[in-house]
């Protein structure tokens, strides 16, 4: 079953009950449009997609217009599957992550998470579930280890603040100040950066004090040991040299062979690890061709 079919059922662009060759289906979302997001989450589960992506648009505001930056995209994304996007610098693939993480303003689209519409997150439960790896990382607290917890600082210090329930003076009183090195020890997070060849990174060292390429790897630690659903990594390789590059791309690997999925912004030559590399260009995704897999 294409593609076009599967966006038709999710009632987008119906043009002929005949082409469909599901009548039934398409006379239940027409008679009854409430049904439409339950029948779309069943059919993108039997479908076996883990993120889904449709008419995804980005526009830029430009003197007395707009700048259209890509428009219509569409993107489909199987547990375990590891997506490459190329394309030429400028062609929007950092707007096109951060679209699939809410993080673009300028955008707008329909996504889904194994079948959940985006709408039935809060923003929080989808940016943690979606993830998104900026080029420039953002590193905040005066140690590798403490800026490697926030998440779960954050997480800790979210639940004190909810109404005062027994379970929320429960987890207060079982969640002490040092509770997030609890959930996450020193040993789990060496691991990790050893893994990524940070080996000789002291936890207590100050993340500024840290080189462009250890600060990439350890906010990509700190990203993984939250185990997110989707990873949306924006040249977390670039000024890496090839030896720690595949490190990266082994722990990325690892990850997907692990049930994650993977899109990855890259210029780099192909590594191997890749199901799949698409090319963002004039606004439209397509299939690149072996000759341009992975250079952009």
């Amino acid at each position: 079953m294409n593609r076009s079919l599967v966006y038709n059922l999710a009632g987008l662009r119906v043009r002929t009950v005949s082409c469909l060759k599901m009548p039934c289906y398409c006379l239940v979302i027409g008679l009854f449009p409430a049904a439409r997001g339950v029948f779309v989450r069943v059919w993108l589960e039997i479908m076996g997609y883990l993120f889904s992506a449709s008419n995804v648009s980005c526009t830029l505001p430009q003197g007395d217009g707009e700048r259209v930056i890509f428009s219509d995209v569409s993107l489909d994304v199987t547990p375990g599957e590891i997506v490459d996007l190329t394309g030429p610098s400028g062609a929007g693939k950092s707007s096109l992550l951060t679209a699939f993480a809410k993080l673009n303003p300028n955008a707008r689209g329909e996504f889904a998470l194994q079948g959940r519409d985006c709408r039935e997150f809060t923003v929080q439960q989808w940016r943690a579930q979606v993830a998104y790896l900026p080029q420039k990382p953002i590193l905040m607290g005066q140690t590798v280890a403490q800026t490697i917890r926030l998440p779960w600082t954050l997480a800790i210090r979210n639940t004190s603040r909810e109404t005062p329930t027994l379970t929320t003076r429960l987890r207060s009183f079982f969640a002490p100040a040092g509770a997030s090195a609890d959930i996450l020890p020193d040993q789990r997070i060496r691991r990790m950066l050893v893994a990524l060849g940070c080996e000789d990174i002291d936890l207590d060292r100050a993340p500024h004090d840290l080189s462009g390429g250890q600060a990439a790897r350890v906010s990509l630690a700190r990203t993984l040991l939250t185990e997110p659903k989707v990873l949306l990594a924006d040249e977390v390789d670039a000024g890496l040299d090839d030896v720690n590059a595949d490190k990266v791309a082994t722990i990325m690997a690892n990850a997907a062979a692990g049930g994650m999925a993977v899109i990855r912004v890259r210029h780099r030559p192909p590594d191997g690890r890749a199901s799949r590399v698409l090319t963002l260009q004039d606004g439209r995704l397509t299939a690149a061709s072996a000759r341009e897999g992975g250079a952009a």
